[in-house]
């Protein structure tokens, strides 16, 4: 039992898995910034499969994080249902809470 908890505890520390998605199937490169990498696109490239669909899975420590994908050289939001929070450039970051 002891095993068990300090596994999960450990888990809870390092963080928990988040799926990046975009469907994109023109796109040539589409990565994903934000709080989490002092938004940064160039660190976080998604990888393309068959269908067009781009995916990345990083794992991130508990806390509110503000993202948004750079497709081809453009920001663009979450394709799916999301919280979002305005910038200071006028446009919206999506957001993602990680417990």
């Amino acid at each position: 039992m002891e095993l068990k908890l300090s596994k999960l505890s450990k888990q809870r520390k390092l963080g928990k898995k988040i799926a990046f998605e975009y469907y994109a199937p023109q796109a040539q490169q589409v990565s994903v910034a934000g709080t989490f990498n002092n938004w940064h696109p160039a660190e976080h490239l998604l990888k393309k499969d068959r269908k067009g669909n781009w995916k990345l899975a990083l794992t991130l420590p508990p806390g509110r994080y503000e993202y948004r994908y750079r497709v081809d050289g453009s920001w663009q939001n979450e394709q799916r249902p999301t919280e979002c929070a305005p910038n200071t450039f006028g446009t919206w970051n999506c957001i993602v809470v990680v417990q």
